[in-house]
């Protein structure tokens, strides 16, 4: 029976990033084994989300993570690269734009505050000063908004797995095209120990991490533990606009509504929650049109009145990992199985914060603790205790 020390279940941009991190860290001295059934991972949440990174958070540790991510993407190429060759991973700086009414105001300039504090970038804007770096924008009804001045924008998702993953199996990690179906349990020693593949092949190993994106509560499930994480289903529609807009670069904006847009050029990115936000089946990445029609295209059209005459190009839908809890990361194990590990729940925001997840989780399993930047607030305690740990921004 082969043996290693770490086994990581799901090879996307989570499971990549934790098996980098623990290949790059010379305190780090076993071996390690990533799962991943789809090697395409065409229908990952990695390469189906809109990659997109913010630092304009409520929670102090979500905002930091994506700084340190900032921080990391700048200098990509040396991270990853391998015997000098890395993927692109070009950065558009648009910025974020967070709109408010006159009910949602407060709560934008408490998340300024914390934004602030910790060193981010961001500028509150009144009606008048939106209408006039966005004077294609419908302002009417809005009091004001938070916008995100510096290293808010957009990159390429699978670029960013793919560097984590050449670099990781340079420094040999290994990576097994298999899907993982039980999970044995030592109950003497609380342990897990062996891991089942659809195969028939058994692998022991000394931990289990948990990177299976919105399949990760099954995973969970194998291994006795109840997490609540699923998979819920949002699409993005990339449309055209014949009318050019004047003024500013129209930043990935969030209506009070909900729904968001952003330039994607040449064309423009839409999307938005669905009205009944539900848990759907791993293998539905159905786009639901009528949310397009009766949900999204009014909005956008009341926002900024050039797109009510524009064409749909094309569309998709990939998968939050939904944390049900409070739409935060669990990270982690915990005392009821020390050596099965969450990396879950991420709620959209798994892209920008696998840099400093994976890195948070070789240092715990490395040293048993956090060095960089304690993640304990999104320990796996807060879900057997019920005690939510909210992000209010969140799109």
């Amino acid at each position: 029976m082969k043996h290693f020390d770490t086994l990581i279940i799901g090879g996307a941009v989570m499971g990549s990033s934790t098996a980098y991190w623990l290949s790059e860290n010379p305190d780090y001295d076993g071996n390690v084994l990533v799962i991943e059934p789809d090697p395409t991972y065409s229908q990952s949440s990695t390469a189906l989300s809109e990659a997109s990174i913010r630092h304009q958070f409520s929670q102090p540790v979500n905002i930091k993570l994506s700084m340190f991510a900032t921080e990391f993407f700048s200098n990509f190429h040396d991270h990853v690269q391998v015997n000098g060759d890395a993927p692109e991973l070009p950065f558009h700086e648009t910025g974020y734009l967070f709109l408010a009414s006159e009910d949602g105001m407060e709560n934008l300039i408490n998340n300024h505050e914390i934004q602030k504090n910790c060193g981010a970038e961001v500028a509150l804007l009144s009606n008048s000063e939106i209408k006039e770096r966005f004077p294609y924008m419908n302002t009417d009804d809005l009091e004001g908004g938070s916008l995100g001045t510096k290293h808010e924008g957009t990159l390429d998702a699978f670029s960013l797995m793919q560097g984590f993953k050449l670099r990781a199996r340079h420094n040999g990690v290994e990576y097994l095209n298999a899907r993982v179906i039980s999970l044995n349990v030592d109950k003497k020693k609380n342990l897990v120990n062996e891991v089942k593949l659809d195969s028939g092949e058994v692998i022991s190993c000394s931990r289990v991490i948990n990177c299976a994106g919105p399949r990760a509560k099954w995973i969970a499930k194998m291994a006795g533990l109840g997490l609540p994480v699923e998979p819920r289903i949002r699409a993005a529609f990339v449309f055209d606009c014949r009318e050019v807009l004047e003024g500013q670069t129209l930043p990935l904006t969030i209506d009070p509504s909900g729904v968001h847009v952003r330039t994607d050029p040449p064309h423009f990115l839409a999307g938005a929650p669905p009205p009944n936000d539900l848990e759907v089946e791993p293998d539905d990445f159905k786009v639901r049109n009528e949310e397009w029609q009766e949900h999204i295209w009014p909005v956008l059209a009341h926002r900024i009145p050039a797109f009510e005459k524009i064409k749909v190009i094309s569309s998709w839908a990939g998968h939050y990992a939904y944390n049900t809890l409070d739409q935060n990361a669990i990270i982690g194990s915990s005392e009821i199985l020390p050596n099965f590990f969450f990396c879950n729940g991420f709620s959209g925001h798994g892209f920008q914060q696998s840099p400093g997840v994976g890195r948070g989780l070789s240092e715990l399993i490395t040293y048993g603790e956090y060095r960089s930047l304690d993640l304990s607030e999104l320990s796996y305690d807060r879900v057997l205790n019920n005690e939510p740990f909210l992000e209010k921004a969140i799109i």
